[in-house]
């Protein structure tokens, strides 16, 4: 497949499925949860509380993975599995564009103190269960 379908194709998965797992490292083992995942081309930004272990985790190591795009029919959903740096940013423009009333339950607004965002620049995204056999990658 050549880099522009299969940029389109990485981009349709991230655009369509916002709900996905963030592995950070902890101990030099995987540490796995469920996120809400927003999209600018290929950077991922996610909220957070930067009281919390991914955000103490990330400051310890940046090396990050994340599975989005499988929505549980069955064999052969496409997904991503993407891996990437993670940056903590506390950018007062970017937690405004990510900002939605589902963050209600968890912040004031958009300006609590305590709301940052994991900003994900990524290294290498494979796209699995594609109409192709093997998975395809797009390094970054």
């Amino acid at each position: 497949m050549d880099k522009q379908k299969l940029n389109k194709e990485v981009l349709d998965i991230l655009e369509k499925h916002k709900v996905g797992t963030l592995a950070t490292v902890v101990d030099n083992k995987p540490h796995s949860r469920y996120m809400t995942f927003f999209n600018d081309e290929l950077m991922l930004y996610t909220p957070t509380n930067k009281n919390t272990h991914k955000a103490e985790e990330i400051d310890e190591n940046p090396n990050v993975h994340i599975l989005l795009g499988y929505e549980g029919e069955g064999y052969g959903d496409s997904y991503v599995e993407f891996e990437g740096k993670a940056s903590i940013s506390e950018d007062q423009e970017l937690k405004d564009k990510i900002w939605n009333d589902h963050m209600k339950n968890w912040f004031d607004g958009p300006n609590d103190p305590n709301y940052i965002v994991l900003a994900i620049k990524p290294n290498k995204i494979r796209l699995m269960n594609s109409e192709h056999e093997s998975p395809q990658t797009l390094e970054v």
